[in-house]
């Protein structure tokens, strides 16, 4: 089948009935398998690469109604679906509601719960609105959602991309059992090397700080510093972007080839219009669900007016900026530091002086947030090339909207499903671990010493995401790696970049598409390998 035909471009629907059952049948098993990987391991599992493999047996069931699934488009929303569930359930709904319990506020769950729902929906709004901008661009990284494309692409097309994905995933699954890394080192093939040189740099920083300084840099939060830097900046070149005029980016004094390269880049499917609608219509939502839950929280007797109007900025704010800061890392590496960010947010919650049932209340909700809005851009991105990477800007629309459908649809099975469990989880002590970090922070508080280190640090990951600029993301990625504690990734990141160099320097261009197919495998590989442990591990 050849996904770039541009005749007939109708893409499928997702209220076709049987690509409706199979979505909701997905949408299930991902939250169940999203809510029983947080509570057991404290993890979440790419499910995309497990949806896109389930469409494809089930397009080789000889019956008529399955054999639609021989479509990659149809592969393409069913795996949409389950992902969407997964994360949904885990990261963006049951994670967050175990805060409250752990710290004895049983009364905030369900208020909680009703403020991360929505905050679950309006991430994935967002997302939709801000892919395709020059704020997040579909041609950026967005590395699971290369492998997943790939995946579905080898088993449509076979041939040479075929074994070239076969090769890698037995690589990415052989590397994963001797515990490699094998998605930081498929990254370092597909994403921009300044920010993964420098995502690499801070992984091993973090590994090897005891051993380097003689300290750990997170008792001294000097990761967490550097974030909040580089998020602050960050936040501020988002905003440049957008009133930026056209063109103004190509710099001065550059050749007549390389300005004429600028010019002729592929246009993005949205425009500035969209960027402002997106953060409007974004920052009101937000600031409506703070209201929300300080209301049904009973925040207003605990908080002075002034102090009140304080939290509702603040919360609306912080959501923006992990969303942000976790898509930014999402999109150029694949990985995202959504707990540690979230656990940022809180202190500076502390910090400012919010009583516990609002700082409970804050960390619920902005753990909620960016995982949703990471989740839908890898699932996007899959859709973006398999729809053939925007040369039908009409066809890539309607292919984009009928994914944001599927991931709604997803995420509203998944607030059912956790509606249902969470009870009987947290009854038999399995809550999400990071919940105890949270709550352990907020029992014990911040003193004056942490905020001065917060200032102090914050100030390098400023200027190095200046330094940078909002191409290369480098403070973003660099802060990431510092809030990641996994040498073996940054060693395996790094690796994978010497290894590209070398490779485009022997081979030329020629040699990029079969690197990144290759790259994808090594992804795939490690995702299947490390969901099929996750649940071994569980079903033990």
């Amino acid at each position: 089948m050849d996904i770039n035909k541009t005749e007939n471009r109708e893409h499928p629907t997702i209220f076709d009935p049987i690509i409706l059952s199979m979505i909701l049948a997905t949408a299930v098993i991902g939250a169940i398998i999203g809510v029983q990987l947080i509570t057991s391991l404290g993890i979440s599992a790419n499910t995309s690469i497990i949806g896109a493999i389930f469409a494809m047996l089930i397009a080789r069931i000889p019956i008529k109604m399955f054999l639609k699934f021989k479509s990659v488009h149809r592969q393409n929303l069913v795996q949409t679906s389950i992902s969407a569930a997964t994360f949904g359930a885990a990261s963006s709904l049951i994670l967050p509601i175990g805060i409250p319990y752990v710290l004895g506020m049983t009364d905030l769950i369900i208020p909680l719960f009703i403020g991360v729902t929505l905050a679950m929906f309006v991430d994935a709004i967002l997302l939709y609105k801000f892919f395709d901008t020059k704020v997040f661009p579909a041609k950026e990284a967005w590395p699971p959602g290369i492998a997943t494309a790939e995946s579905i692409k080898a088993g449509d097309e076979g041939g040479k991309r075929a074994k070239l994905l076969s090769i890698g995933i037995v690589i990415g699954i052989a590397g994963s059992i001797i515990k490699i890394p094998m998605s930081a080192f498929g990254v370092a093939f597909i994403g921009n090397i300044w920010a993964l040189t420098m995502f690499g740099i801070g992984l091993l920083l973090s590994g090897y700080s005891t051993a380097l300084f003689g300290i750990e840099l997170s008792e001294y939060y000097i990761p967490h510093g550097f974030m909040i830097g580089a998020g602050i900046v960050a936040l501020f070149q988002v905003i440049v972007l957008i009133f930026q005029k056209k063109n103004s980016n190509i710099p001065i004094g550059k050749s007549k080839n390389e300005i004429a390269a600028a010019l002729e880049e592929i246009p993005f499917s949205r425009n500035v219009k969209d960027i402002k609608q997106a953060f409007g219509y974004g920052f009101i939502a937000y600031l409506a669900i703070a209201l929300f839950l300080a209301l049904m929280g009973g925040l207003l007797t605990d908080m002075s007016p002034g102090m009140m109007i304080g939290f509702l900025l603040f919360a609306a704010i912080s959501a923006f900026a992990h969303e942000l800061i976790v898509g930014i890392a999402a999109m150029h590496a694949g990985w995202f530091p959504a707990f540690a960010v979230a656990l940022i947010t809180l202190i500076i919650g502390i910090i400012i002086g919010f009583p516990a049932p609002a700082l409970a209340l804050l960390a619920g909700f902005s753990a909620s947030t960016g995982v949703a809005f990471a989740d839908m851009g890898y699932d996007l991105k899959t859709g973006y090339i398999l729809r053939g990477n925007g040369k039908d800007l009409e066809f890539e629309r309607k292919g984009r909207q009928q994914q944001l459908y599927a991931g709604l649809l997803a995420f509203s099975v998944a607030s059912i499903v956790v509606l249902l469990t969470y009870e009987n989880y947290f009854s038999q002590g399995l809550i999400p671990p990071v919940n105890h970090v949270y709550a352990a922070t907020i029992e014990s508080g911040v003193s004056g010493d942490i905020a001065a280190q917060l200032f102090l640090w914050a100030i390098p990951g400023a200027l190095l995401q200046l330094l940078g600029g909002s191409k290369r993301q480098m403070g973003i990625l660099f802060s990431t790696g510092l809030l990641l504690v996994n040498p073996i990734a940054g060693w395996a990141v790094l690796a994978g970049i010497l290894i590209r160099f070398l490779v485009l320097k022997w081979k030329g261009k020629e040699a990029e598409l079969p690197m990144t197919i290759l790259a994808a495998g090594f992804i795939a590989g490690d995702a299947l390998f490390s969901f099929f442990n996750s649940i071994f591990k569980v079903g033990k």
